[in-house]
């Protein structure tokens, strides 16, 4: 795969295009949200957002009382395990989007809203620096296939952190690469800034000053060996003074010091919550996620609830969820963009290694040293940040003492390096379906009349090849065959996308067949209102069974389920239960057998015949 000497510049008609995907993703996910349920988690962060919006307005009717510490703490410890950016703009788009303006039919997508636009800006992110690093077809390319991962689009509609944090993560190694790559004050500081706001996201951000510093080192080496020998040894009379440090490392310098003082700067201020006692409370969440209680998940027909973890767990979910064109497409750039990059450093290094009068596989790799053309240079080493953006994500799943809980979303933000490099091969297969079609426009040259006859045939369509080549057609259709499965996909697993997966595995019977986990967070109580809005009677109760208090009562506010439904936490005495299947939940379902009377559902709802909800009525009343 051909690499371009220095990254595209940006142009307007890149800004007007990335806005385009922002918007119609956006768009999507308001237009798919009325029928998808509240998972767990949102109804914890719907709590602790109304928390932290009634500070907000104290802030701005009396200040002075609203920044007294007990009144920051009565406010900000709820649910302080997790920083507080992506609440804070739960509560503010409540506050101002839904409270003021009314511009949502339902109040629990006011608090969704904010995580649906920073979806769409990482969509727009990619295309960017797609169409920066490469160009433009990669760049929409990737973001197509980016935003076309079933289960990425679940999470994205959701009032949660999983989908903020990989576009934030994003911005910030973006930021470091434009660092790396243009110079100057302005991207360091903003590398800074977004680690900061990385940092009060999630502790996902814990791995970009190890993505940051490995890749710096692994620039500076890079250079050191690619250099001619004089250049790198200096002269003999300057070989006493300290080298000085290349241009590029001088970059990635700045942008480290960056993250190292701006970033935590940016976390302490956008944080209430460590503004008193910050080194005693910043001990305590760290606490708590690097020693996280474990929660139960089924991987191949086991339910894993504590160590050993499957090491095979996050390459195996990758491989059943995630499109296969797109994993395809991603092993093809990740290993063309490793040729293109690493050939030629390993054989200058091999040369540099072979002494005098070396053996002959020392000798070949002289002789391949010189033979080898430099790759174009590449001063923000993209394909080696994105490699090293996906292999740190995935990396802490080689550990067994890492949680499964939670599935794909965990390493979720390696899922825009995937599909960048996956834009990347899917540009170079048209530019070589572009070169088959020119070839196939010149006339061919032979003797005879049958040479004739085809020179005379390749003149009449040869026109007509050369402009489908050098038009939009070829991107076109090829773009259409790539991204109409993953549309597809993704689309149909809608509203149970935490049930889909891909046809490697069977889809989502093939899954459950193999023993891998059909559903957690009780969100899909959300398929199932219209069944309990019709057959529950008068102020009846259903016992809500995984679902979260305070997402049930969300379903309650915003219409989807009659005012008059009460929700309960236990079987017995209820006139219907749920069921959401998990495999370490089996004996939910057997309270309700015994308790009901019954071990037939009244109701069964899932994806392609397989049970996912499912909901007893009690036959005793």
């Amino acid at each position: 795969m051909r690499q371009t000497a220095r990254p595209a510049p940006l142009a307007l008609a890149d800004g007007a295009i990335a806005l385009a995907f922002a918007a119609a993703y956006v768009a999507l996910l308001l237009a798919t949200a009325g029928d998808l349920g509240y998972a767990r988690d949102e109804g914890f962060y719907f709590f602790a957002a109304s928390r932290y919006g009634a500070w907000f307005q104290a802030l701005l009717e009396a200040p002075r009382a609203a920044l007294d510490p007990g009144a920051i703490d009565a406010a900000w410890s709820v649910n302080h395990e997790h920083p507080g950016l992506i609440k804070s703009l739960f509560a503010l788009s409540n506050l101002l989007l839904q409270k003021r303006l009314g511009l949502f039919a339902m109040e629990g997508t006011s608090y969704r809203f904010p995580a649906m636009v920073l979806s769409g800006a990482g969509v727009a992110l990619v295309y960017l620096w797609g169409t920066q690093a490469r160009d433009r077809i990669a760049g929409a390319s990737a973001a197509a296939l980016f935003a076309m991962m079933p289960r990425y689009f679940y999470h994205a509609h959701l009032a949660c952190f999983d989908a903020p944090i990989v576009t934030v993560w994003a911005v910030c190694a973006y930021a470091y690469w434009r660092s790396l790559r243009d110079g100057g004050v302005l991207w360091p500081v903003l590398t800074g800034v977004a680690f900061g706001l990385a940092l009060d996201t999630k502790h996902n951000s814990w791995f970009l000053p190890i993505v940051c510093v490995a890749h710096a080192i692994a620039m500076e080496l890079t250079e050191r060996i690619v250099a001619p020998p004089a250049a790198a040894e200096g002269p003999p009379r300057e070989a006493a003074a300290a080298p000085a440090p290349p241009r590029g490392g001088r970059r990635a310098l700045a942008a480290l010091a960056a993250m190292a003082t701006i970033g935590p700067l940016v976390f302490y201020a956008l944080w209430p919550w460590i503004w008193r006692d910050m080194l005693p409370r910043l001990r305590e969440y760290a606490s708590f996620h690097l020693n996280h209680e474990y929660y139960n998940m089924e991987f191949l027909g086991r339910n894993h609830w504590t160590p050993p973890m499957p090491r095979a767990y996050a390459p195996v979910m990758t491989a059943a969820t995630v499109p296969v064109v797109t994993l395809c497409l991603f092993a093809a750039g990740l290993c063309a963009s490793a040729r293109a990059r690493l050939l030629y450093p390993f054989a200058r290094a091999a040369a540099r290694l072979a002494p005098a009068g070396g053996g002959r596989a020392l000798a070949a790799a002289r002789a391949l040293a010189a033979r080898l053309r430099p790759p174009a240079r590449d001063p923000g080493g993209t394909a080696l940040l994105w490699f090293l953006a996906i292999a740190a994500v995935y990396g802490a799943w080689l550990s067994p003492s890492t949680p499964i809980f939670g599935g794909t979303k965990h390493w979720m933000t390696a899922y825009p390096f995937v599909a960048l490099f996956a834009g990347a091969a899917f540009s170079a297969a048209v530019r070589r379906a572009r070169l088959g079609l020119l070839a196939l426009a010149r006339p061919r040259r032979g003797a005879g009349a049958r040479a004739d006859v085809a020179a005379r045939a390749g003149g009449a369509r040869g026109p007509a090849l050369a402009r489908a080549a050098r038009g939009p057609l070829v991107p076109a259709l090829l773009g259409a065959a790539v991204i109409a499965a993953p549309v597809a996909e993704t689309l149909h697993a809608h509203p149970w996308a935490l049930s889909s997966y891909t046809p490697l595995v069977g889809g989502a019977p093939g899954a459950a067949t193999l023993g891998l986990n059909r559903t957690f967070w009780g969100y899909t109580t959300g398929a199932v209102v219209a069944y309990l809005n019709e057959h529950v009677p008068p102020r009846g109760t259903v016992y809500i069974h995984d679902t979260a208090g305070q997402a049930w009562d969300m379903l309650l506010r915003d219409g989807r389920l009659r005012k008059d439904i009460r929700g309960v936490g236990a079987v017995a005495g209820a006139d219907f239960a749920l069921y959401h299947h998990e495999k370490h939940m089996l004996g939910q379902a057997y309270q309700a057998w015994v308790a009901f009377g019954t071990t037939s559902p009244d109701h069964i709802a899932g994806l392609d015949g397989v049970p996912v909800i499912l909901v007893y009525r009690n036959t005793m009343r």
